[in-house]
């Protein structure tokens, strides 16, 4: 059965109901791991992770215990394409679902970025999150529940 996993150190509050609704509409056995208290909702599905401090804790943590085929709600890039090289799905908070396709080429555009930001360069960040991402996130995580729940 599969089971959910959420990269909680960012988790935009906007995914929350989104996020517990299904939970409890598929009964979802749900780990939130965080590196501090953190509360997606009150539902008998939801396990709460706290790990150490650290900016890797959290991830080491849910690559450790996620299985092929299990789902990880993360923006973290590199943690996704350690959750794909198990053969388990990642999503961000977007609604990208991250695939053997599409991963590596995410994961390069990120890295170019971050050697960009290092050379002394100024980039924008990601656009604010708002109501359509929630949407499309929302659009996204029903259309991989229906699929992969039945």
């Amino acid at each position: 059965m599969l089971k959910m996993y959420i990269d909680g150190d960012a988790f935009p509050n906007l995914l929350k109901p989104i996020v517990l609704r299904q939970i409890d509409k598929y009964i979802i056995e749900t780990y939130a791991v965080a590196n501090k208290k953190i509360n997606i909702g009150k539902s008998p599905n939801i396990h709460y992770i706290i790990v150490e401090a650290g900016a890797d804790e959290a991830d080491h943590k849910i690559v450790e215990m996620v299985e092929e085929g299990d789902l990880v709600i993360t923006a973290d890039i590199p943690l996704a394409d350690r959750i794909i090289s198990k053969n388990a799905h990642a999503i961000d908070h977007r609604g990208e679902l991250y695939s053997e396709d599409n991963i590596k080429q995410y994961l390069a555009m990120r890295n170019l970025m971050e050697s960009i930001r290092e050379m002394g360069e100024s980039t924008k960040g990601p656009k604010p999150f708002g109501q359509k991402d929630a949407e499309h996130f929302a659009n996204q995580l029903n259309m991989f529940l229906q699929k992969y729940m039945k």
